[in-house]
């Protein structure tokens, strides 16, 4: 069986599987493109990508360019002559470099395209209260996860799930696919599906997250205020403020549907062990939470040591 040489491109831990899957099967891995070194922490240590990480204890080649465009990185990646390259969780790619294999350039994407095309996949299909997501591989083109689709897998969002434990589900599952796509081209059996032809009316989009979106808002319905903390939970994290100056991160909510007539933001507790919010039709519970300055901490460890806030926004 052929098995093409490959160019790895990605950054953090989310592309590790998928490149440690091919390295354990064999797949020639030319060289891993990843992103610069950066400092970071209180005493601005450099610190490498994850990917960065992972390549050394393989003792790959690493290429850090700078800008994409640069004509001596593009010229040092056509000098390696492999047959592939692969994309997972990296930067979006000039025409420059993913037309150089004569194969092609794959992506790993973290939803079910055309659904959810964006930076945010997985956050944002919480967010929505999706019951199911997946993983997709296609042909890198000229716009952003529009290429034609290679294979899918499908992953369903239990109602526990948040951010996190579906960001872990889906890259192991995202590196098996990305190994059968590899297969598959090993053996010639590529059968593509023009996204075109999936598009309806109804399609989510995923644009990256910022901080002024993680705000909650509490004059929403309190289901989607649950699933906005769930998709960003535990990272950037859903927000909002109990005074000008004081934050409070939610980590961990449930929720109950119930009429009242008071105002969304208000909070009730017991100051015990439960601490609600007023919502548009019900409450929110906050399980977990963490204010400015402080640690993270559940709900009853908070209230052993704190009287409740009266409101938040």
């Amino acid at each position: 069986m052929y098995k093409p040489s490959v160019v790895f491109m990605g950054t953090p831990d989310f592309s590790i599987p998928s490149l440690e899957i091919l390295i354990n099967n064999r797949i020639e891995i030319k060289a891993v493109v990843t992103a610069t070194d950066k400092p970071a922490g209180r005493g601005n240590k450099i610190m490498f990508s994850d990917v960065k990480n992972s390549a050394l204890s393989h003792n790959l080649k690493i290429l850090q360019p700078e800008k994409l465009k640069d004509i001596n990185f593009i010229s040092e990646l056509k000098n390696l002559d492999a047959d592939l390259f692969i994309v997972v969780a990296f930067r979006m790619l000039p025409k420059e470099i993913w037309n150089i294999p004569k194969i092609g350039t794959i992506n790993l994407h973290a939803a079910l395209l055309p659904n959810y095309r964006g930076a945010a996949p997985i956050n944002h299909a919480i967010i929505n209260g999706e019951t199911k997501t997946g993983v997709s591989t296609f042909f890198i083109d000229e716009n952003i996860d529009t290429g034609n689709l290679i294979l899918q897998q499908e992953c369903e969002i239990f109602p526990e799930d948040n951010f996190g434990t579906m960001y872990d589900k889906l890259k192991m599952i995202g590196a098996e696919l990305v190994l059968q796509t590899v297969d598959l081209l090993s053996y010639n059996k590529i059968k593509t599906i023009n996204q075109e032809n999936l598009i309806h009316n109804n399609l989510h989009i995923a644009p990256k997250i910022t901080k002024e979106f993680c705000k909650i808002n509490w004059k929403q319905k309190a289901e989607n205020i649950h699933n906005f903390i769930r998709g960003l939970s535990p990272s950037p994290c859903a927000f909002c403020y109990i005074t000008e100056n004081v934050s409070l991160k939610i980590f961990k909510s449930s929720f109950i549907i119930e009429n009242h007539k008071l105002e969304c933001g208000t909070v009730i507790s017991n100051n015990k062990s439960f601490l609600k919010v007023v919502t548009l039709d019900g409450y929110v519970f906050i399980e977990e939470l963490q204010i400015s300055g402080k640690n993270k901490m559940s709900i009853n460890a908070f209230l052993t040591g704190n009287k409740a806030f009266s409101n938040v926004y």
